[in-house]
């Protein structure tokens, strides 16, 4: 089939105007409303509805080809930033074969038993947190909790010591700035440059500790694993250490946010959630599907595709709108309405395919286990502010700036 006729124009929203950021729905459901996929201005092509999406994010033909596109736009000598150079070996960012290898390695660190033994040592942290919030009665949920909650998990599994946790910030920041689908200033990039240089020298020497005394966490394994006589290179393990920062401390932190408004904005939803907490773990699905902290991920054609009635030509970008499919009524009943008891809830929020992310199962176990705690520690857990809280000012990610709550103090 040749190339079909498209609508070419402006699509159906602007991600950058304040009203995308408050509330990017109604634009998704104008754009699932095309007969076939939109165009960008730009050229990249958009997917809004589940299938097409997750059709795309399964298919072998569409891939990252982030070595490319990285010279096409930072140019020939794009790889001299040391930023985008270790960036080449994250695992999101890679195509088969190097991605089947690499992801196999660290899929041996992220199989369900490891994951299972964590959930004390989450369950620790959670309690150590709130042992401290709960005679407060209030608290900015993002500040005082979900950023701090996979921080000190990420740090617990990566074996990071508590006195060297505050230096860790530095790759968090790193991590989180160049996720952003936007371009790097050139300001931004020496930053990033200085920083990752300084984490790389943090990482290669903890790498060697590890190795000469290993111990029970992520670095030790990662040094260790070896597949067929193949090992992860030590740039291939800072690498992924700064995508595992950024990535899994960003989706827990703002899919507690995200849900937690929702939860709180209607009490009978929290009210069902006390007296069947049995329901946690599908709320947690819910929460990913209603309001995702990911709302997007790019795909590269590597030939030419046809979905639906558009060809999308070799080496065209689809941009994946994640948020869009997770309320497409197509997929799910009355979309738009936010339900604990949902059945048969199948969230994109971690995307799809070769490409799923690794750590979904610690994210959900650190969701699962926040939420119960809260549900136990702060039953009477209210927001305290009466407005719509501010959201940060991206596309991609979805993110609250704080988020106000109260609740009555526990007894002296």
């Amino acid at each position: 089939m040749g190339q079909k006729s498209a609508n070419t124009a402006k699509p159906a929203f602007d991600p950058d105007s304040p009203d995308f950021i408050r509330d990017p729905y109604p634009s998704y459901q104008r754009l699932r409303d095309e007969p076939v996929l939109q165009r960008t201005p730009l050229g990249a092509w958009l997917a809004s509805n589940y299938a097409d999406v997750d059709t795309i994010l399964r298919d072998r033909r569409f891939g990252r080809d982030y070595v490319r596109i990285t010279h096409e736009v930072y140019g020939p000598d794009a790889f001299d930033e040391p930023v985008l150079a270790s960036m080449r070996h994250w695992m999101a960012l890679l195509d088969p074969p190097d991605h089947t290898r690499v992801r196999g390695l660290i899929a041996k660190a992220f199989t369900p038993r490891r994951l299972d033994a964590l959930r004390p040592r989450i369950e620790a942290v959670v309690q150590e947190l709130l042992d401290d919030l709960a005679p407060r009665g209030e608290m900015d949920l993002l500040r005082d909790f979900s950023y701090p909650l996979p921080f000190n998990v990420i740090c617990e599994v990566l074996g990071i010591p508590p006195s060297d946790r505050e230096s860790a910030t530095t790759a968090l920041l790193v991590s989180n700035r160049v996720l952003e689908p936007t371009l790097l200033s050139r300001e931004e990039m020496q930053d990033a440059n200085a920083s990752v240089l300084e984490q790389e020298a943090y990482f290669r020497d903890l790498i060697a500790r590890r190795r000469q005394d290993p111990g029970d966490d992520l670095i030790s394994l990662l040094a260790a694993v070896e597949e067929a006589g193949d090992r992860l290179s030590e740039a291939e393990m800072i690498g992924n250490i700064f995508l595992m920062f950024g990535a899994g401390y960003e989706t827990l932190a703002n899919l507690l946010g995200n849900g937690m408004l929702v939860l709180l904005s209607d009490r009978t939803q929290w009210e069902r959630l006390r007296a069947e907490p049995s329901l946690v773990a599908n709320a947690v699905e819910e929460m990913l599907r209603f309001d995702s902290p990911a709302q997007m991920t790019g795909r590269v054609a590597f030939e030419d595709v046809e979905i639906g009635d558009v060809t999308i030509r070799a080496g065209e970008m689809v941009i994946c709108l994640l948020g869009a499919a997770n309320r497409d009524p197509a997929a799910y009943s009355e979309p738009d309405a936010f339900q604990v008891d949902r059945p048969d809830v199948r969230p994109m929020s971690f995307g799809g395919g070769i490409h799923r992310c690794i750590g979904a199962q610690l994210a959900r176990i650190e969701a699962e286990t926040a939420i119960r705690a809260l549900l136990t520690r702060l039953p009477d857990l209210r927001l305290a502010a009466p407005t719509q809280p501010s959201r940060r000012p991206s596309f991609a990610v979805r993110a609250l700036t704080c988020l106000p709550l109260a609740w009555t103090p526990p007894p002296a």
